[in-house]
């Protein structure tokens, strides 16, 4: 009801005011009702889930091939692909336009198909591999296992860091001997067994080249190659070269 304010001249509000019949408020409403209203809530819910589940999904449009101008949204179109010889230009090209060091590195990623027939698959392996191009100066610190003393000696001369025999054994598991690879040869192999579980897959053996009666040449493959892995299955990611 509206109270008349002081000084506000109504004609006949009074009258109005005592006449008018006295306004009951209305009981609240029942308890099984305010359940009820609340059940029907959570139906709603689920009949809203249930819609959004019947929803047809988002159609995705086909990416469009190339783009029409040089400024686009590149989610728009599918991601381009260049021969080597292209690619190295246009890597050249952008360095100097964003002044990228010259002696910044070039990685790369290899996508291997690791299937096989009856469908196994190829477990991830690691290797190394000697570059046509050299494009860094540090050299690896081999570990070369021989017992016979000419053959130490060739090692020592093609740069071993460590040469020796089954006396190294003991400071290689307590770590007082740490280097990047090891290579052996074949006459010393039954006496280096304890050192398996600790050198793991840098052990030497014939499949990553580290075990062999040239050792210059495994040398020059441990202390100047590049070592990749296989990762996430089937992607080789690693460096090849510089800009």
């Amino acid at each position: 009801a509206l109270a008349p304010r002081r000084g506000w001249v109504f004609p006949g509000l009074d009258q109005r005011l005592a006449a008018a019949p006295a306004v009951v408020s209305a009981a609240p409403p029942a308890r099984p009702y305010a359940a009820a209203a609340k059940t029907a809530k959570k139906g709603s819910q689920k009949t809203k889930r249930e819609e959004t589940k019947k929803k047809p999904a988002t159609r995705r449009w086909p990416l469009m091939s190339k783009p029409v101008d040089d400024v686009y949204l590149t989610w728009y179109y599918e991601r381009p692909s260049y021969d080597v010889e292209k690619a190295v230009g246009m890597l050249k090209k952008f360095q100097e336009l964003d002044f990228t060091h010259p002696k910044q590195y070039v990685y790369i990623n290899v996508f291997l198909d690791m299937a096989l027939q009856k469908k196994k698959k190829v477990d991830p392996f690691a290797s190394n591999v000697l570059l046509p191009y050299r494009f860094t100066d540090e050299t690896n610190k081999v570990l070369v296992f021989t017992e016979n003393e000419q053959e130490a000696e060739i090692a020592r001369e093609n740069g071993a860091a460590v040469v020796g025999g089954v006396e190294l054994i003991k400071w290689i598991l307590e770590d007082e001997i740490q280097v990047d690879f090891y290579v052996a040869v074949p006459a010393i192999m039954p006496k280096l067994i304890p050192l398996r579980n600790k050198l793991r897959r840098k052990y030497p053996s014939t499949k990553r080249n580290s075990l062999g009666h040239d050792i210059p040449k495994m040398l020059q493959l441990f202390r100047e190659g590049l070592e990749y892995m296989v990762e996430d299955e089937r992607v080789i990611k690693t460096r090849i070269a510089r800009v």
